[in-house]
């Protein structure tokens, strides 16, 4: 987590909070309840989250008004991706009629990245509190709460390892007094850099000499052959593991309105992928992209499901 960002204010953002009235001028982080964003917890075969990303919104089909105006956060869990689906203008107006400038906002945290943080309840305004009901944060009438419980506050231990930011703020904001810092930073990186320049000289002829001994009692590492082997071998490696790449990033283009991946399997030879498919126009299409990849089809007996196939 950016150290620098993790000193700013926390602010719990609920539909029933009061009008804020003071200025934040090194900028604030905020903590979004359950009230401005959707979520989803699913088993997406995929090891990198930018892939996750790529498949998130279908996930999401018929369960947003106006889906192109959401955006989406995924963070691995332990077995599951936690998917989160958010309006980033709805938020701005909200912020906006409470008094915080969105270009004040530094860093935006969904409450559900912190659901082990809320051991008891967090009240929100008089009538409701935010509870960790299940493993899932949730919103429920005060009135349902243990008399005996006492309520707790959010502090900077919530703020999560990731967050999102706002478009047209650059994730690199810093306030005066960090960009002093970083200044003073990059000044003795100057100073250690022209020290280490002028030792390179004499370095460079020590490491030679290094090197031509090491040649000398080896000899087999001067053979080209030899040399030409250890490449090829890591090579072949990074080829294989490029190729996985290729085949998901394909397979995350096959996922419009009314095609959802269901499962993936893949190892060092081939890969499998199952879509289900909305009705036959889009099963249909689906063929036509897999066509264009040279991945073989199969149609699931009974249904508009899909089944796809190939070799890396």
């Amino acid at each position: 987590m950016n150290f620098m960002e993790n000193t700013k204010e926390l602010i719990l953002i609920h539909a029933d909070m009061k009008q804020v009235s003071r200025e934040y001028k090194d900028g604030v982080n905020i903590m979004l309840t359950p009230q401005f964003y959707t979520i989803k917890r699913e088993e997406i075969p995929v090891k990198y989250s930018y892939q996750a990303k790529r498949i998130v919104p279908s996930l999401f089909d018929g369960l947003l008004e106006n889906p192109e105006e959401y955006k989406y956060f995924v963070e691995k869990e332990d077995e599951d991706w936690l998917c989160i689906a958010y309006n980033p203008e709805e938020i701005k107006t909200f912020l906006e009629e409470k008094g915080i400038l969105p270009e004040k906002v530094s860093k935006i945290y969904f409450a559900e990245q912190s659901a082990k943080q809320f051991t008891h309840p967090v009240l929100l305004g008089e009538k409701e509190a935010l509870v960790n009901l299940g493993g899932t944060i949730t919103i429920v009438p005060q009135i349902a709460l243990n008399p005996d419980e006492k309520p707790m506050q959010i502090t900077q231990d919530f703020i999560p390892k990731k967050g999102v930011a706002f478009e047209g703020r650059g994730k690199s904001f810093i306030s005066t007094n960090e960009a002093y810092t970083l200044a003073a930073i990059f000044a003795l990186f100057s100073v250690i850099y022209f020290v280490e320049g002028s030792r390179y000289g004499g370095d460079e002829a020590v490491e030679e000499a290094e090197m031509q001994t090491l040649l000398e009692n080896y000899p087999s590492l001067q053979s080209s052959y030899t040399r030409k082997n250890i490449a090829s071998k890591y090579k072949a490696i990074d080829t294989k593991e490029r190729k996985k790449r290729d085949v998901i990033k394909s397979l995350s283009h096959m996922i419009f309105k009314g095609s959802k991946l269901n499962s993936m399997s893949i190892d060092d030879k081939r890969f499998k992928a199952q879509f289900s498919c909305k009705d036959a126009s889009v099963t249909s299409k689906l063929k036509e992209l897999a066509k264009k990849e040279k991945f073989t089809t199969s149609k699931i007996a009974n249904s508009n499901d899909l089944k796809i196939e190939g070799t890396l």
